[in-house]
């Protein structure tokens, strides 16, 4: 059975995201495996670091994993790594940079591995966006392929902060009974072990179907 699936809306590791609490014990370990890898660009450790200093809050410790181009997605080390994880988190950066190295890699199938083995998996920003197919597209707000764990879902992260004119671009370019999904920075929309979804953290969460509001009855199970 997969484990959790957290969807973070960006703002990651900090006041506020108390969802990483329930996923640090749900994962039944004290260790986080952190894959900056969208933020391969902007400083990868400085997200280690953060995210380090959070969990040490929450009684947890973080393992950074230097994923950062397509030779790390196919190194023995790292790949048995994430095999081997039981709460891995994708941070946030460019989703175009974290699909480009994780997509058909040895990596990308021992993530897989590990969450249908039931190990925690969060994706935040850019790892929620990427982890979905199809993929909103960060530059323009149309759609592109993404890595596809998530079927027909497609994700807006940092939805409290896009412009009014560029959400509902992607909203109205949503192929025919596509849920679009707009989570709030430090919120996480969950799917738990049981198939249902659920919002924590201090913002909202809303869902587009067919150019209108829907529950997350909507989403896929």
């Amino acid at each position: 059975m997969p484990g959790p699936l957290a969807l973070v809306g960006g703002a990651e590791w900090r006041e506020g995201c108390t969802f990483d609490r329930i996923l640090l014990a749900d994962g039944g370990a004290d260790e986080v495996l952190v894959l900056p890898t969208a933020a391969a660009y902007e400083h990868p450790e400085r997200s280690v670091e953060w995210a380090s200093e959070w969990f040490a809050g929450l009684g947890g410790k973080v393992r950074g994993l230097m994923v950062l181009a397509r030779p790390d997605a196919e190194d023995e080390a790292n790949v048995a790594a994430i095999r081997d994880a039981r709460f891995i988190y994708l941070s946030g950066g460019s989703p175009l940079h974290l699909r480009s190295v994780l997509k058909d890699s040895a990596a990308w199938d021992a993530l897989r591995q590990a969450w249908e083995g039931g190990a925690v998996l969060a994706g935040s920003s850019a790892g929620a966006m990427a982890l979905c197919d199809p993929m909103v597209d960060p530059r323009g707000g149309a759609f592109t392929l993404g890595l596809g764990l998530l079927a027909q879902v497609a994700i807006i992260p940092h939805h409290n902060t896009w412009s009014e004119e560029k959400a509902k671009r992607t909203i109205t370019l949503a192929p025919k009974g596509l849920p679009i999904v707009g989570i709030d920075e430090r919120t996480a929309l969950i799917r738990g072990r049981d198939g249902a979804w659920t919002v924590a953290g201090v913002g909202d969460v809303v869902v587009f179907q067919d150019g209108h509001e829907a529950g997350v009855e909507a989403l896929p199970g």
